[in-house]
């Protein structure tokens, strides 16, 4: 212990002294305020950006800042952490966890050691060194290498939740590090079942990727895509803990500018909305005359009254799009076919009229214009979306789509006062449905000031980072995009992630059994036409790390008989707490999920679920008392984990979302799972 403190030591005072002349880079910074030139102007802010950068990655990284170390067959001496570190003679001091030098941390094993003979990992608190456990690799080097600690993967898969995800940098397994370390070009693959740190393992594969190639990844941006804003929030500073700041998080909801969904449809509306059938409805509908448009044109020409009636203005609109199919881009040839239409009814009664000069004449007035504004407006997605609620325009855009029953509910859904999640990509299609027209992006680094241009510097091409595309919900130029959960993906939304992620690499994350969709083959073929075709890396996680012993073979009873070709990994620790089953009645089920969170706080030290059908949402939100507790419905609820879960009317959960969904629920306790069933 005292010689890894010393060490400890050696390394933060190093830092102390890395941030001191950050902080003085960025004070001599600013010391050239008052410049006038241009060219200085930029350098000076050039160095103020690195310097206060360089304090941020050393700030962030400044907890557990070493975590591990090597010691080899020859004797050599290697410590892993945070970040890199070098001494005052520029030798390494501290290897950056993603670096090809630390790989032998992760991947050593007794059958291939890497030349490592001891394994240790080093927990801290703040700065003092406060727990150290070793694997001892070369059996013929326990008498120079002594053994210390019980394991440090199983004490960190012990500690109590938190209700926030953290990062594995010190217990990341050899099966994860490969996948982590995979390349950042082409697909990459990660399957898994329940708690074999999936979603933990793509987190570090972004900080991975971004370490490897900054100048491409953090300049294009890397995309994170997760199920839900809950999911969000809980991985969201798991990234911000390895110093990495710059990776893009939406959860599917929020992949539309200005609409952040948090409400999930019925599953037999989602299911509607979610599949290709939506495709041709859309199309349709984007085609309709929109709602309060002008049914007839009535305009003086050289004092005949001419018009057309509605059935003549339909023509026209249709005329329209068989030259170009995205109205907000159409305007233009919208007023050209209403005086195309015009015209012909002018020119018998006026055969000296010149059409250049009806053009001009008619197509500048005023009342012509107005006309034009009103029946052909600009239309925004939400807008067009909207009219969706009418059960009669609905029936007309999905005539030989949908049955009568599907397209009432979910007319219905698009009169809601709010949008759903699988709303959201519906909007991301009639976006591009209805045109949306290129903004130029200036991509040319020389600036201009009063005339005199100014091309980009030494400093800035050889030090600086790479200069960041402004990404909103969307941009479109991702150098990678990383989707988790993506068995729930519709085909729907594939599309709308695969705008996104055009010529980027993915990592994609999920697991086949866990799956809400109930048509995996639509979307498997939505995902094939979605992501970039390329080189292919696929990973499986075998080891289950979030659920103890118990808990998941309870889970994977239940699932068996219900769930074809489901993985089920090994679980790695037992905790001697068995699966607890209740039976209560539907008036009693408050009550009951009652004196299970008490029993459940007194239990645990860390977080309690409760996930139960979002029907039972407003009578069980009266026993949320308490900051450890909270309650999620059970598509909410993946990706989360707590010490102590309550599942409620796990039935119910199953016939609405499927089997799939229920195993979900059933495997998200750490600790301790309480089942109450409603009779």
């Amino acid at each position: 212990m005292a010689i890894e403190q010393e060490f400890a030591d050696r390394v933060y005072d190093r830092v102390d002294v890395l941030r001191a002349d950050a902080e003085g880079h960025r004070e001599a910074g600013y010391a050239h305020r008052d410049t006038t030139v241009p060219g200085a102007q930029y350098e000076r802010d050039v160095f103020v950006y690195r310097a206060a950068r360089r304090i941020a990655d050393l700030d962030s990284q400044h907890e557990g800042l070493v975590f591990g170390r090597l010691d080899f067959d020859d004797g050599r001496v290697r410590h892993v952490g945070r970040l890199g570190v070098r001494d005052q003679e520029y030798r390494t001091l501290l290897v950056d966890w993603r670096a090809p030098a630390a790989a032998p941390f992760y991947r050593a094993t007794a059958v291939d050691r890497q030349e490592v003979a001891r394994r240790r990992v080093i927990r801290s608190f703040g700065r003092s060194v406060e727990e150290i456990s070793d694997d001892l690799l070369n059996e013929d080097a326990a008498d120079r290498l002594p053994v210390i600690g019980d394991g440090a993967l199983m004490a960190a898969l012990g500690r109590k939740r938190t209700g926030r995800m953290k990062d594995i940098v010190a217990t990341i397994q050899t099966e994860q590090d490969a996948a982590i370390r995979a390349p950042g070009r082409g697909a990459t693959v990660i399957t898994g079942g329940p708690g074999t740190g999936k979603t933990v393992v793509a987190l570090h594969r972004a900080a991975f990727l971004l370490y490897q190639d900054r100048g491409l990844y953090e300049a294009a941006g890397i995309l994170v895509v997760g199920p839900s804003a809950v999911f969000m929030k809980y991985i969201g500073r798991v990234l911000p803990s390895l110093g990495e700041e710059t990776a893009a998080l939406y959860s599917l909801g929020e992949l539309y500018a200005g609409v952040e969904a948090v409400r999930q449809d019925r599953s037999e509306v989602a299911s509607v909305k979610g599949g290709t059938v939506m495709l041709p409805i859309l199309r349709r509908l984007v085609r309709q005359t929109p709602p309060g448009a002008p049914a007839e044109l009535r305009i003086v020409y050289r004092g005949e009254v001419f018009g057309l009636d509605a059935a003549e203005l339909g023509a026209a609109r249709a005329r329209v799009f068989e030259k170009e199919q995205r109205p907000n881009l159409a305007k233009t040839e919208a007023g050209r076919a209403l005086l195309v239409a015009l015209w012909r009814k002018v020119k018998p009664l006026m055969p000296d009229a010149e059409p250049a000069k009806f053009s001009r004449d008619l197509g500048s007035r005023g009342e012509f214009l107005t006309f034009l504004d009103h029946w052909w407006p600009d239309l925004d997605p939400a807008q067009v979306l909207g009219w969706a609620g009418d059960e009669r325009r609905l029936a007309s855009a999905a005539e030989g789509h949908l049955k009568r029953s599907s397209i009432d509910a979910v007319a219905a859904s698009f009169r809601a006062s709010d949008f759903s999640v699988q709303d959201v990509a519906l909007l991301d299609e009639l976006r591009l449905l209805l045109g949306v027209k290129p903004e130029p992006r200036d991509r040319d680094r020389i600036r201009s000031w009063s005339g005199v241009q100014e091309v980009s510097t030494t400093q800035d091409r050889y030090y600086d980072r790479a200069e960041r595309q402004a990404r909103d919900a969307f941009y479109e130029d991702y150098a990678h995009v990383i989707v988790d959960e993506a068995q729930d993906l519709s085909p729907m939304q594939w599309r709308m992630l695969g705008r996104r992620g055009r010529t980027a690499g993915w990592t994609i994350v999920g697991d086949e059994a866990q799956s809400s969709w109930p048509r995996p083959k639509e979307s498997a073929d939505a995902r094939r036409r979605s992501v970039p075709r390329g080189r292919l890396h696929e990973f499986h996680l075998t080891k289950n790390y979030r659920n103890s012993k118990e808990v998941f073979d309870y889970a994977a009873e239940w699932a068996k008989p219900r769930l074809k070709n489901i993985d089920l990994p090994e679980a790695v620790r037992e905790t001697g707490v068995d699966v607890e089953e209740r039976s209560v009645a539907a008036d009693a089920l408050l009550p009951g999920v009652a004196g299970a969170v008490v029993e459940a706080l007194e239990a645990v030290e860390g977080t309690v679920g409760i996930i139960a059908p979002y029907a039972r949402h407003g009578e069980l939100s009266a026993v949320v008392h308490d900051d450890r507790v909270m309650l999620v419905g059970p598509l909410e609820s993946k990706g989360l984990e707590w010490d102590a879960v309550i599942a409620a009317d796990l039935d119910g959960i199953a016939a609405e979302h499927g089997p799939g969904v229920a195993y979900v629920v059933l495997t998200r306790a750490t600790q301790r799972l309480t089942r109450i069933d409603v009779t």
